[in-house]
């Protein structure tokens, strides 16, 4: 799985690992956005991935930022995407999806990692170890 760490100049989570996320414009569709935030962030292109799953939306809380996340899961396999970050990450890194728990990542990342895999799980938006520090 590719891992992004948040920079400083994101409005949320900054130095947190996450996966590539965007905010569903209106009038748009949750696959439209996921297709353009692969570009804008890791330098995807059309061709470079494909739509393995799409997963039905998440919602959680999320306490240390006041706000309640409805995320949409895709799984894309990657065929060959160079990946070239944009502002809103410093670093990227391909993990094994059981190396999620050793990272501080965004809330909810596994449950979500899960969901697009097509595995059952429990939402815990919460947990100090997986969210790390505000």
């Amino acid at each position: 799985m590719l891992v992004l760490k948040r920079s400083q100049r994101v409005g949320t989570h900054k130095g947190l690992w996450a996966g590539v996320s965007g905010y569903v414009e209106r009038g748009e569709q949750p696959r439209e956005t996921a297709l353009k935030e692969l570009q804008e962030e890791v330098s995807a292109r059309i061709g470079q991935i494909t739509l393995v799953r799409e997963a039905p939306p998440l919602t959680f809380e999320d306490p240390p930022t006041g706000r309640v996340w409805t995320v949409h899961p895709f799984l894309f396999d990657d065929l060959g995407v160079d990946v070239r970050t944009d502002w809103e990450h410093t670093e990227s890194r391909w993990v094994a999806p059981e190396e999620l728990g050793s990272l501080e990542t965004v809330p909810c990342l596994e449950e979500t990692l899960a969901a697009a895999l097509g595995e059952r799980a429990t939402l815990r938006g919460t947990d100090e170890k997986r969210r790390g520090a505000p």
